[in-house]
C-alpha cells in the first residue's frame, strides 16, 4: 500500500513566527509519522541551504519541491496548483494563503487574525480582504484548522463562518535546547530588559519605550530589543523615534541567532512584552524556560499562556508599564517566584506533546471520508 502523502508549505520557515512554528513542529511531525511521505515546498535555489540548517528536510520519507512564487501572492495560486504531488493526500497550508484551485484534503494553520479583528493595528490593511477570501475558501473546502490558543480560535468564529468542530487547538511549542541553556558569555556590558519581537505596531514598543523612559532614572539597565527592524512590511516607524529620545539607555539587535537569543534571555532581568495583541506568544515561553522572569500584557492570550506564572500590565497605561518593570527588577521575592512558576509552565509547552496532537488531528483527516 502506498503510503500517505503530505505536502507542506515551508517557504517561509526562516522566518520569525511562522518560521518558528516549522521549525519546531515539523522534525518532530516527521518523526512520528514514519508511515506517511512528505513533500516540502521549499524557495527557489533553497535546498542546499536549508539542509544545512535542517538536516530533517532530507529524511527518507521526505521530498522537496521549489516555487518560484512568493507566498501570499497571485502568482502561486496558479503555479501551486502545478508543483503540488497529483498523489498528494492531504495539503497543510501553513499560513492563510490557500490554494483555491486544489482538490486535496486540507489542513490550515491560523496564527491570529489580527487583520480583522484589530486592523488599526496592521497599518496598511491591504491582506484583510484577502484573508476574508481565505476563510471563505476554508469554509468551502470543508478544511481542518489548527490553531494556537482559545483566544484565536474565539476571534476566528468571531470573524468567519468556520465551525467549531473543524478548529484544532494545538499551543506552540518550544525545543529542548530551550530547557537547558547556561549562562556562557554575558551579550551585554550592562544590566538589561529585552523585548523580542518585531518592530510592529501591535508590539506596542511605542508605551513601552515611554514607560521606560520615566523610570530608567530609577534603575541602572538598559533596554534590548531583539527583532527585525528592516524589510517589515508593518513596521512602526514612530517608535524609532521615541527610541531615538533615549538611545543611550536602548539598543536595537536587529536578528540574532537562536544560540545569542538564548544567551539574552538566560541574561536579562526580565523580558517585557506588553502586546497589544498576540495569537499565542512564545516569548513568554522561552524566558520562562531560560530562567527569566516575564512582565506581559493582560489582554489577548496572553493571560492564556502565561497564567500566574508572569506579572501583567496594562499595555495601554505606561505608567502602569513604567511601575510593572520596577516592581520585577526591585522586587527578590517576586522574581523567585516567578522563575519557579515559569520553569514549571514552561514544560508544558514541549515540541513533542504539540506535535502529538497535531499527529493526531492529521491521522484523523486523513482516515476520515470526507
Amino acid at each position: 500500500m502506498l503510503k500517505p502523502l503530505i505536502t507542506v508549505d515551508i517557504r517561509k520557515i526562516d522566518d520569525s513566527g511562522i518560521g518558528t512554528y516549522l521549525r519546531n513542529l515539523l522534525p518532530s511531525v516527521i518523526s512520528m509519522t514514519p508511515d506517511f511521505s512528505y513533500s516540502l515546498i521549499i524557495k527557489r535555489g533553497e535546498f542546499d541551504n536549508l539542509v544545512s540548517k535542517y538536516p530533517w528536510i532530507n529524511s527518507h520519507n521526505v521530498s522537496t519541491i521549489e516555487a518560484k512564487s512568493d507566498p501570499l501572492s497571485i502568482a502561486e495560486q496558479f503555479e501551486l496548483p502545478q508543483i503540488i504531488p497529483a498523489d498528494t493526500t492531504l495539503y497543510w497550508a501553513t499560513q492563510f494563503n490557500v490554494p483555491l484551485f486544489l482538490k486535496p484534503k486540507l489542513l490550515v494553520t491560523i496564527y491570529d487574525i489580527i487583520h480583522l479583528s484589530q486592523p488599526q493595528l496592521v497599518g496598511d490593511n491591504k491582506y484583510g480582504l484577502y484573508i476574508k477570501l481565505m476563510l471563505t475558501a476554508i469554509k468551502a473546502k470543508k478544511a481542518q484548522v489548527l490553531t494556537i490558543s482559545d483566544f484565536t480560535k474565539s476571534e476566528i468564529l468571531e470573524h468567519s463562518s468556520i465551525p467549531a468542530d473543524k478548529i484544532n487547538i494545538t499551543y506552540l511549542g518550544v525545543s529542548d535546547d530551550w530547557y537547558r541553556v547556561k549562562k556562557i558569555e554575558q551579550p551585554s556590558d550592562k544590566p538589561y530588559l529585552l523585548f523580542v519581537g518585531n518592530v510592529k505596531p501591535h508590539k506596542n514598543l511605542r508605551n513601552l519605550l515611554r514607560g521606560f523612559k520615566s523610570i530608567m532614572h530609577q534603575i541602572p539597565h538598559d533596554l534590548v530589543i531583539v527583532g527585525q527592524r528592516e524589510k517589515m512590511r508593518t513596521i512602526d516607524k514612530d517608535i524609532i523615534a521615541e527610541a531615538e529620545k533615549i538611545s543611550e539607555r536602548v539598543k536595537f539587535t536587529g536578528y540574532v541567532s537562536e544560540q545569542l537569543l538564548e544567551q539574552y534571555y538566560a541574561h536579562a532581568a526580565a523580558l517585557i512584552l506588553p502586546s497589544f495583541y498576540e495569537g499565542f506568544g512564545i516569548p513568554p515561553i522561552e524566558a520562562f524556560a531560560c530562567g527569566c522572569p516575564a512582565l506581559v500584557s493582560n489582554i489577548a492570550s496572553l493571560p492564556e499562556v502565561c497564567q500566574d506564572a508572569a506579572l501583567y500590565c496594562d499595555p495601554f497605561s505606561e505608567s502602569d508599564i513604567a511601575d510593572k518593570i520596577v516592581t520585577i527588577v526591585t522586587d527578590e521575592n517576586l522574581r523567585a517566584q516567578l522563575i519557579e512558576k515559569g520553569k514549571l509552565r514552561a514544560s508544558e509547552f514541549s515540541c513533542s506533546a504539540v506535535a502529538e496532537k497535531t499527529v493526531q488531528v492529521i491521522r484523523n483527516i486523513i482516515l476520515s471520508q470526507n
